[in-house]
């Protein structure tokens, strides 16, 4: 298992454009994608699961990669964050 911690820096958070964005990244992967925020968690393949989160600018997010392509999925999905998030 693989963990990515990031704080956002988009100013409007985490929201519906970069949430689909993300769904449509991570999907690419069979390997399971969480990700956390105040103990909440929710799958980085569903939108509802990310949108529900409600991640504000300057709060940090985890995200966990679990399973065979989890090395990939962690280098590309990390960088999506760090490009577009």
């Amino acid at each position: 298992m693989k963990k990515f911690t990031y704080v956002i820096t988009d100013s409007e958070g985490i929201h519906a454009r970069p949430a689909g964005e993300l769904v449509k990244a991570a999907k690419g992967f069979s390997c399971s994608m969480k990700i956390s925020k105040d103990g909440k968690e929710g799958d980085c393949k569903k939108i509802f699961g990310i949108m529900g989160l409600g991640v504000k600018k300057g709060e940090e997010v985890v995200l966990t990669f679990d399973g065979e392509d989890e090395e990939a999925a962690y280098e590309a999905v990390s960088k999506f964050m760090q490009d577009n998030l």
